[in-house]
């Protein structure tokens, strides 16, 4: 049993929740995740591992509540408890000084980006980081990555806080100037962002790495649910991955797959709703 002894809200439906787990702690690399299931029968979930404190022994997750079983998840209670955390999964990022950097997340893929931003920093890289939202209220962490990074540049889709528009029109500026071109980018985010990313760093061919979150079940290679298309190979993502080389991923099939249970979801998210306005009309 792994205790919750943080649980905040940073934005609709996104929480920082901050678990014991000491072993994990100790082992984790950027770019690792956990699969988190909060009782016996409940699903698995597959998080990235965003911050770790070895000497407090506890692990950092973002999770955005979207479907049934992360909102059971972020409704456990400072001082609840979640039954299994398995990990660290994953293989861990490769980071190396490649001399200018620019990371970019979109949405809750923010937080998936925290640990790398961290890691490129201590690499000795000069990153800027560009992240986005549908609008202020759902642009994260920019604090936390605005002090790791030279840069911070925010884009919201309705102007209400710094560009408007999307990650990709500040990438596509400093693409073009080449004081200012990266020699490397990442990426996390809804996958549409990663695949218009992938498109404007193919032509000058920058070094570009997405971090896929497909359908994930066991997250030991076994189920071979995350499976994704890379080049003329098929991979899985929660061994081979999660962390890839953005010119070769089929998004257009990672973006099929992602799809598969969505009538299941959406039928969980109702028969969850009733029960829930039962238990209020009590």
């Amino acid at each position: 049993m792994f205790e919750v002894v943080s649980n905040e809200i940073l934005a609709e439906n996104l929480h920082k929740m901050v678990l014991v787990a000491p072993r994990i702690a100790k082992a984790r690399k950027a770019g690792q995740f956990v699969m988190v299931r909060l009782a016996q029968g409940e699903e698995r979930i597959p998080l990235t591992i965003g911050d770790a404190d070895p000497a407090a022994g506890t692990i950092t997750l973002f999770i955005q509540a979207i479907g049934a079983s992360t909102r059971k998840i972020v409704s456990t209670p400072v001082g609840g408890f979640i039954r299994d955390v398995a990990g660290p999964l994953g293989k861990e990022t490769h980071i190396t000084n490649w001399g200018r950097v620019v990371c970019v997340g979109g949405g809750v893929g923010t937080a998936v980006l925290f640990p790398l931003v961290k890691a490129l920093a201590e690499a000795g890289n000069e990153i800027t980081t560009i992240i986005g939202g549908r609008s202020e209220r759902y642009v994260i962490l920019a604090d936390e990555l605005g002090a790791l990074s030279k840069n911070l540049l925010i884009t919201t889709e309705d102007g209400s806080l710094g560009y408007k528009g999307f990650v990709t029109g500040p990438l596509s500026e400093m693409i073009a100037d080449p004081a200012r071109a990266p020699q490397a980018v990442f990426a996390v985010g809804p996958v549409p962002m990663m695949k218009a990313v992938a498109n404007l760093t193919r032509e000058p061919g920058i070094e570009t790495i997405v971090s896929l979150n497909p359908i994930m079940i066991d997250g030991t290679g076994m189920c071979g649910g995350c499976r994704v298309q890379v080049g003329s190979e098929t991979k899985f993502a929660c061994v081979d991955g999660p962390e890839f080389d953005a010119h070769l991923v089929d998004f257009d099939g990672l973006s099929d797959r992602l799809t598969s249970y969505r009538k299941e979801e959406a039928a969980r998210h109702a028969a969850e709703g009733c029960k829930l306005a039962k238990e209020v009309a009590k």
